[in-house]
């Protein structure tokens, strides 16, 4: 079992269209509606490739109620809260290039009752001794900034370990708090942690062990379109698949950390499984998570110790 809470959690409508122009009428050749949040996303995709897990997330208004049915839809579990404002819509606006462009609204203001009605429920869902707890996502109005740290401390508690999946201001809270087991940032959310550009496999590695001193056990950085980076204390492995032709970013990363999730494989395979997770979410619609037909782990190769010099983005 893998709990997972998102505190700002949404209903994603993706419309796909051939190219973005501003200013003109355009149609859309496709038109999505699905459960959203980055929490939401991992537990979707645990659930599509047979794995148990449990939903935790506050629900208000009209297009919380919608959320609730398309969960019920994807057949996954749910623990809700109870709220007064109505939950987000988010906008995915996805080009036939591949080129996504996404418009987020900021999200309910949540009450400090309705903060700690959050954190009991996800307390109640980690007394029945889950795997993992996954912290992810945004943080909504009136959520406190170390909500993630606090969340980490009920987790601790019952000896659950904790991956967070978030960036900005709430990743820096808890990263430095030094109580994450694993931090899954991308290449850009780890630079704008460290304050400085990654350019290199050897750059980020040195980036992911600076977080890792702060006390994290490991961080899985991934790296678009170059693949995955996962970083121990004395261990490093690189992997990426095949190229794909992409339909939709949006998703992609949380996909990824379901699959490093999915068993407690050693590190290597568990790498390959997020990699290969991610990329079958990318050659999808919207943020459609990937089932088994659709994950080829063979196409994945792994490097241990990679060159440190080898270039993951392009200045």
């Amino acid at each position: 079992m893998i709990v997972t809470v998102t505190p700002n959690p949404s209903v994603d409508h993706t419309l796909e269209i051939d190219t973005l122009t501003r200013g003109d009428v355009l149609r859309a050749r496709n038109v999505h509606a699905e459960p959203g949040g980055k929490g939401v996303n991992v537990s979707r995709a645990l659930r599509r490739n047979g794995a148990a897990t449990t939903a935790v997330l506050p629900v208000g208004g009209a297009e919380g109620r919608q959320l609730s049915t398309l969960l019920e839809e994807h057949d996954v579990a749910c623990a809700t809260v109870r709220i007064a404002a109505p939950v987000r819509s988010n906008i995915t606006v996805a080009e036939r290039d591949g080129t996504t462009t996404k418009l987020n609204a900021a999200g309910p203001v949540l009450t400090e009752a309705e903060v700690d009605e959050l954190l009991t429920a996800v307390g109640a869902e980690l007394d029945g001794g889950p795997r993992w707890l996954v912290a992810a996502g945004s943080l909504p109005t009136g959520a406190p900034g170390d909500l993630y740290v606090r969340l980490a401390r009920i987790a601790a508690a019952r000896g659950v370990p904790v991956a967070l999946d978030s960036s900005g201001a709430p990743l820096e809270v808890a990263a430095l708090a030094g109580q994450i087991d694993l931090l899954k940032p991308n290449q850009e959310e780890l630079a704008e942690l460290l304050g400085r550009e990654l350019c290199t496999i050897g750059e980020v590695t040195e980036a992911a062990r600076e977080v890792i001193g702060w006390g994290a056990e490991a961080v899985l950085v991934t790296l678009g379109a170059h693949g995955a980076l996962l970083v121990r204390a004395h261990h490093v492995w690189w992997a990426a698949g095949q190229s794909v032709v992409p339909r939709s970013t949006v998703g992609a990363g949380d996909c990824s950390l379901a699959g490093y999730l999915f068993a407690d494989d050693p590190p290597a395979e568990r790498l390959r499984r997020a990699v290969a997770w991610g990329s079958a979410a990318v050659a999808l619609p919207g943020t459609t998570v990937p089932g088994p037909d659709a994950i080829d782990l063979d196409a994945v190769r792994i490097v241990a110790e990679p060159e440190p010099a080898q270039v993951v983005k392009e200045l």
